[in-house]
């Protein structure tokens, strides 16, 4: 327990310590313990003792040494579950890290390709193109990207011509995503998956000729060259501003239990 909260508090060399010492005091086999000790041992970058946990825990892992880089699939990490809870989509590289796939907003802190450390235990689910994934909290930023986010304000008559802007890269520019479509604030419920009735009416559906567009790049000159190349590819296109903001990465909040999906029982 005490290496349990000594993680939550992301003290990783106390952690580890106390999940080895657990393990060296037990008969059996622990699940929790190897696995709280694989992420205080990978927080740390200590590979020798995080590959000897996964092995523990059953997971194959390729090479022998180093850091551990594969394909774990496709899952959704929750950033700053003690937060706001922005939801995204990320690809893990490791059993407790994931690589970005979306662009989070700026006032996350993180960027896209961003590496985040995660927790062992999923607190909900998304459905990805007809199949379900599990979300993790991620814990911290492990290591970060080379792109910034950059918000582009545009307006565009139809769908059609945003899609040349959604599609276009230049040097420098690694992802674009139409946030006016693909952004949901949904309630804590909904972010941890629990199934539930909402009692506001829906908006109707219709095309907003104003569009808020997430851009990940390194630099703003490249921003604006493509957006200059949009605009001048078609007729009402225009770009009203690129805004880039920059946020530290928020710490937890006190007194708010954020590693537990709502309606978990406390043991």
């Amino acid at each position: 327990m005490r290496g349990l909260a000594q993680k939550y508090r992301r003290q990783w060399p106390d952690t580890l310590r106390h999940n080895l010492t657990s393990q060296s005091l037990q008969d059996e086999f622990d699940e929790a313990s190897a696995w709280n000790a694989g992420i205080a041992a990978t927080a740390i970058r200590d590979w020798g003792v995080a590959r000897e946990q996964w092995a523990r825990c059953g997971i194959a892992l390729p090479g022998e040494e180093g850091p551990i880089q594969t394909d774990f699939g496709v899952v959704s990490i929750r950033l700053n579950a003690w937060g706001d809870g922005e939801t995204l989509f990320a690809r893990r590289i490791d059993p407790v890290c994931a690589r970005l796939l979306n662009i989070p907003l700026p006032e996350s802190g993180y960027c896209f390709d961003d590496i985040v450390l995660h927790d062992g235990a999923a607190t909900g689910q998304r459905n990805l193109r007809g199949e379900i994934v599990p979300v993790f909290n991620a814990l911290e930023r492990w290591e970060p990207s080379l792109f910034q986010t950059f918000t582009a304000f545009v307006t565009c008559p139809d769908q059609d011509s945003l899609a040349p802007l959604l599609t276009s890269r230049a040097p420098g520019v690694a992802y674009l995503e139409d946030w006016t479509e693909s952004l949901a604030y949904i309630c804590l419920k909904c972010s941890y998956g629990l199934p539930h009735r909402h009692d506001h009416e829906q908006a109707p559906a219709g095309w907003n000729t104003s569009r808020h567009v997430g851009i990940a790049a390194q630099s703003r000159h490249s921003v604006e060259k493509i957006l200059a190349e949009w605009q001048a590819g078609g007729e009402q296109r225009f770009v009203d501003a690129i805004e880039t903001r920059t946020f530290p990465v928020p710490a937890p909040a006190n007194g708010h239990v954020w590693w537990r999906a709502p309606g978990e029982e406390s043991d």
